[in-house]
């Protein structure tokens, strides 16, 4: 049926190249020819729709023959790669029978998008670390540049059924990091993943949701004004073409590209059995950055990141402590220590003399002196000095506590 989708642009049927249509292959093929995009790009856009994301089997297929010969082999037009299971080619020519990627990439151009392969400017680099299971290709919807924002990036991920205290967490460190001009990368799923891009698009900063679906579908549909605002914010980027549904196998290789397009990820509330957990170990593997933020002990959505803190990741608690990670030499955190004292700064001799004060009561300067171990002449002076800066007062011939100085209940000794 012609009309919009859910997001208000033109549906498949609406946005196909004139003339195209879908009742057999050949008139596919014909459109193919009239549209835009090269041989290589329409070969690697067919793929998409033919093989399922990560697979490395099919990687190396593409990497020894190359798309088109690859795309004809899948289409029945070539013999079948070498050493390929039988059933499996017969399914994959099942599916390449189905393809119309003239179609695929018009849809695409309709709703602002843009195909991107291997050797593009904008292609990020840093997805070839996944070697044979690097994408076929990404379909990608947003005005900036990929690679560009991929560059300085951190995926913060977690709990779908996240408490407040992990949609807190994760809302609060999207935005910092988006106003320090980071982008924060996630999966665009309930809890976590929401809360981050939530928060960094309200500091109107750069997010990218990287899908499990196609970018023309919103999932989950609960999100469908959020996927909206990062489309036109941030960047959808996805494997699959238009119109594809998510399955569990699906989400599971999108977290491998959202592990290997950021810098960092950072886990926020993650139960024992996660997939996040699989993000971040795969961000391990891959050489990058991984992080967790702690919860309280009693909570099962903390367990796993807990378990990750203990073997293989770094521990932060805010933006600050993210990007000295990640960052460039220089991007420091701040040191953090406790409130400073006034008998802090006192010398160290000052301050053994205050210590062998009693907490009650008072003492002479003989006494004082045997306990601070000084001569009596260095207690004097230090008496005068510790009167004038509000520590002690004298009474008599004998020295005590001031009222106003610093608590000192349950110690024998003034100093502690």
């Amino acid at each position: 049926m012609n009309g919009t989708d859910a997001w208000g642009f033109a549906t498949r049927e609406a946005a196909t190249t004139k003339g195209r249509t879908t009742d057999n292959g050949a008139a596919g093929q014909a459109a193919a020819h009239d549209e835009p995009y090269g041989p290589l790009r329409t070969a690697r856009a067919a793929l998409t729709r033919i093989l399922e994301p990560g697979d490395e089997t099919a990687g190396r297929w593409l990497r020894e023959m190359g798309p088109e010969s690859l795309w004809r082999a899948l289409s029945g037009d070539a013999a079948p790669p070498a050493g390929a299971r039988p059933d499996k080619i017969a399914g994959l020519r099942l599916r390449a029978a189905r393809t119309d990627p003239a179609g695929d990439l018009a849809t695409l151009t309709a709703l602002g998008g843009r195909f991107l392969i291997p050797g593009d400017e904008e292609w990020p680099g840093q997805l070839d670390d996944l070697g044979d299971g690097r994408p076929i290709g990404l379909w990608v919807r947003g005005l900036a540049n990929l690679r560009f924002w991929a560059l300085r990036s951190v995926a913060i991920v977690g709990a779908r059924a996240c408490t407040e205290y992990g949609a807190h967490l994760a809302a609060t460190l999207g935005a910092a990091l988006a106003e320090r001009g980071w982008t924060v990368a996630s999966g665009a799923a309930y809890g976590v993943d929401g809360a981050a891009h939530r928060g960094a698009l309200a500091a109107d900063g750069a997010t990218l949701a990287v899908l499990a679906s196609g970018v023309d579908h919103a999932y989950p549909r609960g999100h469908t004004e959020l996927l909206g605002r990062i489309a036109e914010q941030g960047l959808l980027v996805a494997e699959l073409p238009p119109g594809d549904h998510p399955t569990r196998s699906r989400f599971i290789q999108r977290n491998r590209v959202i592990a290997a397009l950021t810098r960092g990820t950072v886990v926020v509330e993650a139960e024992l059995r996660s997939g996040s957990l699989v993000t971040a170990r795969r961000a391990l593997a891959l050489g990058r950055f991984t992080m967790g933020m702690p919860g309280p002990v009693t909570s099962g959505l903390s367990a796993g990141v807990h378990q990750l803190l203990r073997g293989e990741a770094t521990l932060v608690t805010d933006a600050d402590e993210v990007i000295e990670l990640v960052g460039s030499i220089g991007d420091l955190g701040p040191q953090r220590h406790g409130p400073t004292l006034a008998r802090d700064l006192l010398d160290p001799v000052a301050a053994r003399v205050l210590e062998a004060l009693p907490a009650r009561g008072g003492a002479d300067a003989g006494h004082l002196a045997r306990e601070s171990g000084t001569t009596r002449d260095i207690v004097q002076s230090k008496l005068v000095e510790l009167q004038s800066l509000g520590f002690v007062q004298r009474c008599g011939g004998r020295w005590e506590l001031a009222r106003r100085a610093e608590p000192a209940e349950g110690s024998r000794r003034g100093g502690t």
